[in-house]
């Protein structure tokens, strides 16, 4: 059981944009990320951060709530995009815009990597607003991923309406 909504989000940024510590969000530290974030909400165009809540993943599974995710983000743009470039193998069409899935975009094109950057700095950032309701969780520091730490502490005070009950702890596949 995971505690942590899926967010995503779309960024678009001008014709050159370049910034040389721009790469995976994975790839940077926490703080490197931060002041990421503020150059890239500043310089981009439009940007547009969005999530889908732990019970509605239960709800629609976590591959349709990534796609919801993407959607919202790209309807909240204030630009409309001429073409989306997505993180990873799959998407759900959004409206007529044409779109191209790049495996390990986020290492590849600036746009997913502000996207990705911009993703996880919002989550994060929610993450550690949880923590002050549901301090027992550690969210300022474990994000809502099944730490060890984490699942002992479901053991002992259960699951919170934040927590995914869907998704077992051990998935290789979540992030």
């Amino acid at each position: 059981m995971l505690g942590r909504p899926v967010v995503a989000a779309a960024v678009i940024l001008p014709r050159g944009f370049a910034h040389a510590d721009l790469n995976d969000s994975k790839q940077l530290s926490a703080s490197k990320r931060l002041q990421l974030r503020y150059i890239i909400e500043r310089d981009a165009l439009a940007w547009a951060v969005a999530s889908v809540s732990p019970a509605d993943i239960d709800q629609i599974n976590i591959l349709q709530a990534s796609f919801l995710a993407m959607h919202q983000a790209i309807a909240q743009l204030s630009i409309e995009p001429q073409h989306l470039l997505i993180d990873g193998n799959r998407f759900k069409p959004y409206r007529d815009i044409p779109h191209r899935c790049i495996v390990q975009g986020d290492a590849k094109y600036a746009a997913i990597a502000a996207a990705s950057i911009l993703a996880k700095t919002h989550r994060d950032a929610y993450m550690t607003q949880l923590h002050e309701q549901y301090p027992a969780y550690n969210w300022q520091r474990n994000k809502g991923y099944p730490t060890a730490e984490h699942r002992q502490a479901i053991a002992l005070h259960g699951t919170t309406p934040q927590h995914r009950l869907s998704l077992p702890c051990s998935s290789p596949k979540l992030r």
